[in-house]
């Protein structure tokens, strides 16, 4: 016989969770007295926001879920931009809300909030347990949706009574990931529309990459001479001084990517939506039927021809599709090679920052600065522009042992 709460941390082990991020509070406590007896590192916050946010980050650093307990009501209410963004990024989290007891449930007991209808809109999938023996149930489910196709995040809701209730229960299993893979036709497909091209670009963006992932669409782009852009927040998915990189597709893009992406006569999208920040409100590409020819490459058949009816659509994550075409090589040089070593030269002369401009701040010479200083302390800086991501850098620069170089407004704030 376990209580509900010490089913709850035997599920998070059973799943391999070695951190979890909370603010603690009364409605829980009964997980955070089975968090005592494990091994589980807890990661106090002083805010659910910031506690929401460190989860996201941490589904973004290792692609697997982010752990977060907030207690109801407010706290709930506290931690919901961080469920918002991990949904919108496509993050694997789960948040755990402690509830009030059951028996007060439809009172308007204190702090009560129905968190399946608030958190609905905004989460992958939503949920209370009710019953403590389905626990090992609900999370190998919750893992399940948290990391399958299109990730995001989960919220399950946590009455008092129902954590502190014994129960007989099965141990829990971790849950098994599901892989989505090209098949040949579509690769060989692909392969004849490459080959076709005259302008084609590659755009990458949303997870599921990983290291061995990015080093594979990398070698396509060698193989291919393929220029490569990379969607809002997706920066670290391609080498900025490769040959082939055009830069980054998003907020204030470079005008001269921005025409070639809409002269192409072939668009790969591999792993994003292209969302509004990154076409630069649906500009880019037209919806529903874009001028170019759009090969979509997605882990969630929901998102293909969601807002962009595609030429061919592929259900493959970034990574399988990645490592199934890294091998394929074309039989001429590519037509299009000397547009690519331009588009790369555009992006070297954008990207390089002005000496001088308006107002105090002179961020040219601040960049100046820190290329000039290199060694460790640049190998282990995060920076971020706004405070929507201090957090975020904050909990990366724990992680690494680096420095967090954040600007807000008009504030230069740097915490290690």
């Amino acid at each position: 016989m376990k209580t509900g709460g010490q089913l709850i941390v035997d599920a998070l082990e059973a799943n391999g969770v070695n951190r979890v991020f909370c603010v603690p509070g009364e409605s829980y406590l009964a997980v955070l007295d089975a968090l005592h007896d494990s091994k589980i590192e807890t990661v106090v916050c002083r805010q659910e926001g910031g506690a929401a946010m460190m989860a996201d980050c941490h589904g973004r650093l290792t692609g697997k879920p982010g752990i977060c307990f907030v207690t109801r009501g407010p706290g709930a209410t506290n931690a919901s931009p961080g469920i918002h963004i991990a949904r919108q990024d496509s993050i694997p989290m789960i948040l755990f809300i402690g509830q009030i007891a059951q028996k007060a449930r439809e009172r308007e007991a204190f702090q009560e909030v129905d968190y399946r209808a608030f958190f609905g809109p905004i989460a992958k999938w939503a949920t209370e347990i009710e019953d403590a023996a389905r626990i090992p149930e609900i999370l190998t489910r919750a893992f399940s949706v948290a990391t399958s196709g299109r990730p995001g995040p989960v919220v399950i809701a946590l009455p008092e009574d129902m954590l502190t209730s014994l129960v007989d229960a099965p141990a829990a299993l971790p849950s098994a990931p599901v892989e989505t893979r090209p098949g040949e036709a579509e690769l060989a497909q692909f392969e004849t529309l490459l080959a076709k091209a005259k302008r084609p670009i590659a755009i990458l963006g949303g997870t599921r990459w990983g290291e061995q992932a990015v080093a594979d669409m990398q070698e396509i782009a060698r193989n291919w001479s393929l220029p490569v852009g990379v969607e809002f927040r997706r920066q670290m998915l391609f080498d900025h001084l490769d040959e082939n990189y055009a830069g980054d597709v998003g907020i204030g893009i470079n005008p001269k990517l921005g025409d070639y992406i809409k002269g192409s006569d072939l668009v790969l999208l591999v792993g994003g939506r292209f969302g509004e920040m990154p076409s630069s409100d649906y500009t880019l590409l037209k919806s529903p039927y874009p001028d170019q020819q759009l090969v979509h490459i997605h882990p969630d058949t929901s998102e293909l021809g969601r807002v962009y009816r595609p030429t061919l659509a592929i259900n493959a994550s970034p990574a399988a599709f990645a490592q199934a075409f890294s091998s394929r090589k074309p039989k001429t040089a590519p037509a299009w090679a000397e547009q690519t070593k331009q588009l790369h030269a555009d992006y070297l002369k954008w990207s390089t920052p002005p000496q001088t401009g308006p107002g105090a701040v002179q961020m040219g010479w601040i960049a100046t600065i820190l290329l000039g200083i290199g060694g460790s302390l640049l190998a282990g800086l995060v920076t971020t522009r706004g405070q929507a991501d201090f957090n975020r850098a904050g909990c990366l620069a724990s992680i690494i042992g680096g420095i967090a170089l954040i600007f807000v407004g008009r504030l230069l704030g740097i915490g290690g």
